[in-house]
């Protein structure tokens, strides 16, 4: 009989592609916990069995952490959190804009964090800022955070806020403030790295002559600063939306009911708006810079156009007579004279010596 072919190459040649094995959501899975009164309860169930548990005592709230989890681990715990699946893209997707929405009773906010990355010289950092991204689903009895990039842990926040139950106690509101809370307090810690940076890339560049001027430096900070701005001003609206800042009919739902978190989040909104205004002072500051390197390198091509001009007219002086006593013309009584060449001579220099201290004068030469 003939032999029967394998399915996926039949008239290909080709081998059939295998499909991978799907990851565990486990894999993405930092840390999963049932808090009670703001107490961590010693469970060491999955997210889906703390859900059950937390639904079927009608009490507490589940905390899971992940860390840049693909498509298939996000549907998931999309499926047992029964989230809203715009937000299951976003989560799995990164480079969002920072943002807060709501989804039904679920609660999504965005954070963009950044790493001040530390440089012996600026003349040969590729990068002075790194970003990463935090998303952050609330309900009403859990609390999804899930990172992208390696600098943003969040186990502090978590071992803070399990030291101190009677603020945990007040639900996924208060784990929203924290990881907000510590986002915008690395705003603060950069901009305060980026302040000596600036300062003296300051008194680099009106110290340097134009002509060891590297402008190059400048425009890195300004690329940085400018990405930096990206991640850190879009955050001001909603962080007014969750202190109750801006309240309107839409926006009343995203206001967290505890009159106490809100102020926490003001509090984070009033640094917020200090880093921002770094931030724009800095970028100020880089554009004047931008300003006066190009007016040092243009004051400096006027200098030089002024040198090349002045030699090129004196320099003329001697082209011109050449030229004149090249041509061959029969009556030029000068060419029989006798004193006629050390006479042009000392005419050339006197005309020269007088444009040389003329220009001289005049700071040309």
């Amino acid at each position: 009989m003939p032999r029967m072919l394998q399915p996926g190459n039949r008239g290909s040649g080709k081998q059939a592609t295998v499909a991978p094995p799907p990851v565990p959501v486990a894999r993405a899975v930092v840390d999963c916990a049932v808090y009670v009164d703001g107490v961590r309860q010693p469970t060491g169930l999955d997210f889906r069995k703390a859900l059950a548990f937390v639904r079927a005592t009608g009490s507490g709230f589940v905390w899971l952490g992940l860390h840049q989890p693909d498509e298939r681990q996000m549907g998931d715990v999309a499926e047992a959190f029964g989230l809203h699946t715009l937000m299951v893209e976003d989560a799995v997707h990164a480079h969002q804009r920072p943002k807060l929405e709501l989804y039904d009773d679920t609660l999504f906010l965005v954070l963009r964090t950044v790493k001040y990355i530390d440089h012996d010289d600026d003349e040969v950092a590729n990068d002075i800022v790194e970003t990463g991204e935090i998303m952050v689903l609330a309900g009403r009895d859990f609390i999804i955070t899930v990172r992208h990039g390696d600098h943003t842990h969040l186990a502090g926040v978590r071992q803070r806020l399990e030291s101190t139950p009677e603020h945990l106690k007040l639900g996924p509101a208060t784990v929203v403030h924290a990881v907000a809370d510590r986002v915008v307090d690395s705003y603060v810690a950069v901009v305060q790295e980026m302040e000596s940076d600036v300062d003296e890339l300051e008194e680099r560049i009106f110290a340097a002559s134009s002509r060891d001027l590297d402008i190059d430096v400048v425009y890195l900070f300004k690329r940085e600063v400018l990405q930096l701005r990206r991640a850190v001003y879009p955050l001001g609206t909603p962080l007014s939306l969750l202190s109750g800042n801006k309240v309107t009919a839409e926006s009343a739902a995203l206001t967290p009911n505890s009159k106490e978190i809100r102020r926490h989040f003001r509090d984070v909104a009033d640094h917020l708006t200090l880093v921002n205004e770094m931030v724009g002072e800095y970028e100020e500051r880089l554009s004047s810079l931008l300003d006066a390197a190009a007016t040092k390198v243009s004051t400096q091509m006027n200098t030089d156009m002024r040198k090349i001009s002045a030699w090129a007219g004196i320099a003329a002086v001697p082209t011109a007579a050449a030229g004149i006593y090249g041509m061959n013309f029969d009556v030029m009584p000068e060419l029989h004279w006798q004193f006629s060449y050390p006479i042009l001579l000392i005419a050339l220099f006197t005309v020269c010596f007088t444009l040389w201290r003329t220009f001289h004068k005049y700071h040309w030469l």
